[in-house]
């Protein structure tokens, strides 16, 4: 009669494989991609906390936070700084991974992470579609306004 019961060294192997496995989705490998723009703009919430918002603390002058569209291979995230000094460079290939319902970003393989909020996400295809539709109304309001001033 055969056994049909994997070997205790099997088992083991394959926990070990699950395991490593496990650990490298949760760690989460790095990806690359573009910072394409920047502007300052305001703190999100989250950063200044909840009980600084409902405590009553005193009116506080709002601090600007840099704001960054980063384009990857996939996907196109708008992440936010949680303080103004968060400084990326345009244009700079950067390595990023989520940890924590942030964007961990790693610029010129420091080994210091910078953390971000993401403020938005979306695929690539559809951040592309909204970039031709928005230069071709600006290109039409130019048209436009030629028009205009030739009359």
């Amino acid at each position: 009669m055969m056994n049909y019961f994997p070997s205790k060294t099997s088992l083991l192997w394959l926990s070990c494989l699950c395991l490593s496995a496990l650990l490298a989705a949760q760690t989460g490998g790095y990806k690359r991609g573009s910072v394409v723009r920047m502007h300052m703009g305001d703190c999100m919430l989250s950063h200044h906390g909840f009980i600084s918002t409902v405590g009553g603390g005193g009116v506080q002058a709002q601090e600007s936070c840099p704001e960054y569209t980063l384009v990857s291979k996939d996907a196109v995230f708008v992440i936010v700084g949680k303080s103004s000094t968060q400084l990326i460079p345009l244009t700079e290939t950067l390595e990023f991974r989520f940890h924590k319902n942030e964007l961990d970003v790693r610029v010129d393989d420091a080994k210091r992470e910078i953390k971000f909020a993401i403020k938005e996400m979306m695929m690539r295809q559809d951040w592309e579609r909204r970039q031709r539709h928005i230069e071709e109304q600006m290109r039409r309001s130019e048209d436009h306004s030629l028009d205009m001033s030739r009359n």
